[in-house]
């Protein structure tokens, strides 16, 4: 079947070309209301669909945005990209998102991909931005926003929550509820985005309270997933079986840590408090369900989107850091609780 052209419409609609462009682009000039609704009955009819290439060479707009993230089936992208995409529709534009698997080479070729596609903005997520890039984002020559990550380049915003902060408020809440053996599983401690800063925070807080602070009670595999929270589980028992508290530097970790105390004889919040980070839906299937820090990562998301698009308007933006909170659920215990009812 012949694909119908804009030529085709007009025939069809008895209409010049030149006002079926002008409707298509919403121009609001040279053609009524009923002539419009007429136009796009037989658009619909016809199964024309615009050439969006060809309109963005004419609008000098590609009516789209750019999103890299190092692992797009990773939950905490799913949220952030949700967020995005809400913002996107709003303002009618369409996001194009590439998975880096944090590969430097491959982020670049990205990159270049979305530099030939035009796009008009990009949101650098869960990385960090660095000066390896600053000649194809030159090149590029549209706005960049960083999400829940960070930028070695000058005047690119940046979309995230106080890590340091919020692991040091994670931590005191366990201290707070009377425990002071604590451990910690992280991420690569050489990740500057979540693994050195949430290590910082549980430090600073141990420190605070003059509290034990040894590093074999900071322990880590590789990542923040599943499998590196039942490894790193391991390491700290072994090391140190009088923890009574963890603080797990992602909802994933937590998990594997929970799996593993379990496979263990341990149990949740009875032998062992757990508290996570990030408040993915998975925080919400665990059993017990897992206390944990919040990071909002669809409001996240939707906003570092719609600085974007402010950017691309040619409005000053500025750097936002995101409210933190501390979700309490079933996974955390007060070492004094049994004496309550006493």
């Amino acid at each position: 079947m012949k694909k119908s052209t804009i030529k085709d419409v007009a025939k069809e609609a008895n209409v010049s070309i030149a006002t079926v462009s002008r409707i298509l682009n919403e121009t609001g000039k040279g053609y009524s209301e009923k002539t419009k609704q007429h136009v796009m009955q037989t658009i619909e009819r016809m199964g024309y669909y615009p050439n969006a290439i060809a309109r963005g060479l004419i609008n000098n707009e590609s009516g789209s945005i750019g999103v890299l993230f190092p692992e797009v089936s990773a939950m905490v992208s799913a949220e952030l990209l949700h967020g995005i995409e809400s913002a996107a529709q709003a303002f009618r534009k369409s996001v194009i998102v590439c998975n880096t698997s944090s590969d430097q080479e491959k982020t670049k070729h990205y990159l270049r991909l979305l530099y030939e596609k035009q796009v008009e903005g990009v949101i650098f997520a869960n990385e960090r931005l660095t000066n390896n890039y600053q000649r194809i984002v030159t090149q590029m020559n549209v706005p960049f926003v960083t999400l829940s990550g960070t930028t070695e380049i000058n005047h690119i915003p940046e979309i995230k929550v106080n890590d340091v902060q919020a692991s040091y408020d994670a931590t005191r809440y366990l201290i707070e509820q009377g425990h002071t053996r604590l451990a910690m599983i992280s991420g690569n401690p050489n990740d500057l985005i979540a693994g050195a800063p949430r290590i910082d925070g549980f430090k600073k807080a141990l420190k605070e309270a003059r509290l034990p602070c040894e590093d074999t009670q900071i322990c880590w595999n590789n990542a923040f997933y599943f499998d590196d929270g039942k490894i790193a589980f391991r390491s700290i028992i072994k090391n140190h079986p009088e923890t009574t508290a963890i603080f797990a530097a992602s909802d994933e970790l937590a998990a594997g840590a929970m799996s593993e105390a379990h496979a263990q004889g341990i149990m949740v919040p009875d032998d062992l408090s757990i508290i996570g980070y990030d408040n993915t839906k998975l925080a919400m299937m665990l059993i017990p369900s897992l206390t944990t820090v919040s990071q909002e990562f669809e409001t996240m998301g939707y906003k570092a989107a719609n600085i974007l698009f402010q950017s691309m308007m040619g409005e000053e933006v500025e750097s936002l850091t995101m409210k933190h909170k501390i979700i309490e659920r079933g996974s955390v215990k007060s070492v004094n609780e049994k004496f309550k009812n006493q």
